[in-house]
């Protein structure tokens, strides 16, 4: 797969080319965006789901956005985060637990600015919708 189709990769299939590769095909994405794989569990149905996320570090700690475009309500990603806070996250071949938890206040702004410099779009996103749209810490287990 060229790096030109890596970056029309989405959900499910983006998912199982990451991981068949770890992360070779579909850790670089579009605009040079950097991709994770964030798996949270089902919020109802107690099952695991994964997504491929755009994420930023902040030293060594992943940063993810939940804006899904600017929609009005969360991802079902985040929904999931308020049951079950413990998450699995790869990056490339390395697999951790982490914790997830919303950024507020100075951090949040701060870690706003970092993602934006990742994918400037998420200003975009934030006029579409009413709602703050959350900024996600992923701290190591």
């Amino acid at each position: 797969m060229s790096s030109m189709e890596a970056t029309q990769l989405f959900g499910e299939e983006h998912v199982r080319r990451y991981r068949e590769t770890d992360g070779d095909v579909g850790h670089i994405w579009k605009e040079g965006s950097t991709i994770l794989l964030l798996t949270t569990t089902g919020r109802r149905t107690g099952r695991e789901t994964t997504a491929p996320l755009i994420y930023g570090l902040d030293g060594h700690t992943p940063v993810v956005v939940a804006s899904k475009g600017g929609a009005p309500d969360h991802p079902g990603w985040f929904e999931n985060l308020a049951k079950t806070p413990e998450v699995g996250v790869q990056i490339k071949a390395e697999h951790f637990r982490a914790r997830a938890r919303v950024a507020d206040g100075d951090e949040r702004e701060r870690l706003w600015e970092l993602m934006n410099e990742i994918w400037p779009h998420y200003d975009e996103y934030a006029t579409r919708t009413d709602r703050e749209i959350p900024v996600v810490v992923l701290e190591r287990l």
